[in-house]
């Protein structure tokens, strides 16, 4: 009897230290959260950000959001103001939660973007129930979570095999925070990347796969460095594909988290968005 409460006594040890590992988040996600995969013995879930009366008349537009953290931190809550302005002009703002890579680990990403092929496949694949238009279903993020999101729409390969593969994860628009879009010598995070660095940066996707994109980033960015988003857009705009730039003078990596820059960069997307009919 002794050893059994000893036992059990180590074992509840252990489960506090499990549960201590996971700390409460200071701000956690908003919006009605729904499991979209089960993974690796846990969920995964999105945010949804409701418009009002969502569910009547024409079906709404949605905005998928990334969180940034360079893959081994942050969180879906760093984008709860701008899934609440989405939603309050009348369009469905879901932010995702996606597996981390463990710090240290020099491995590229693919589980982050497996992750993130599977919640849009799973949003696009519920359309009718969240009463959304299936072509009208925009990928945006910040830092590496706006590489997860050109990822999903310029790039092929890294897909959950679990996933239903029939179903597109490529969104019909981009709206994207000082992203990773560059994995070359030069660019961010090479070095995690390794051999794969090439063929797996959104810089080197063919021009056409492109959707209509926004970019905003910074001057004094230092990771993203803002010459080359320049080369860039023009290459697309030679190429006649519809892409916006929007550098701020003097604005460093995830300027967009801190006011007035949260507000002004959620304004110049929703513009963009509007602009391609998305908001009624």
């Amino acid at each position: 009897m002794h050893v059994l409460k000893i036992v059990i006594a180590g074992l509840l040890s252990l489960l506090t230290v499990a549960f201590a590992q996971e700390p409460t988040p200071k701000n956690p996600p908003t919006g009605e959260p729904v499991t979209y995969k089960h993974i690796d013995g846990r969920d995964l879930r999105l945010y949804l950000h409701k418009p009002a009366n969502w569910n009547t008349g024409k079906p709404k537009a949605a905005v998928v959001l990334f969180h940034g953290g360079g893959w081994i931190n942050g969180s879906p809550a760093s984008f709860n103001t701008q899934a609440g302005r989405i939603a309050a002009d009348g369009a469905l703002a879901i932010t995702v939660q996606y597996r981390l890579l463990e710090k240290g680990a020099k491995v590229p990403p693919q589980i982050c973007v497996e992750d993130a092929k599977s919640a849009m496949r799973w949003v696009r694949s519920h359309a009718k129930e969240l009463h959304i238009d299936p072509n009208r279903i925009a990928a945006g993020g910040g830092s590496a979570g706006g590489y997860m999101a050109a990822y999903t729409a310029v790039l092929t390969g890294w897909d959950d095999p679990q996933d239903d593969l029939k179903v597109s994860p490529k969104p019909n628009a981009l709206v994207l925070f000082n992203p990773v879009i560059d994995t070359g010598p030069t660019g961010y995070a090479n070095n995690r990347f390794g051999d794969v660095a090439a063929i797996r940066s959104p810089l080197n996707a063919t021009l056409k796969n492109w959707p209509p994109t926004l970019i905003q980033s910074g001057s004094e960015d230092k990771l993203i460095h803002a010459d080359v988003l320049r080369a860039f857009a023009d290459k697309m705009t030679t190429a006649g594909m519809k892409l916006e730039l929007r550098i701020y003078p003097g604005q460093v990596h995830a300027f967009y988290n801190k006011e007035p820059y949260r507000t002004q960069t959620t304004e110049e997307m929703e513009k963009f968005l509007k602009g391609l009919g998305w908001f009624e």
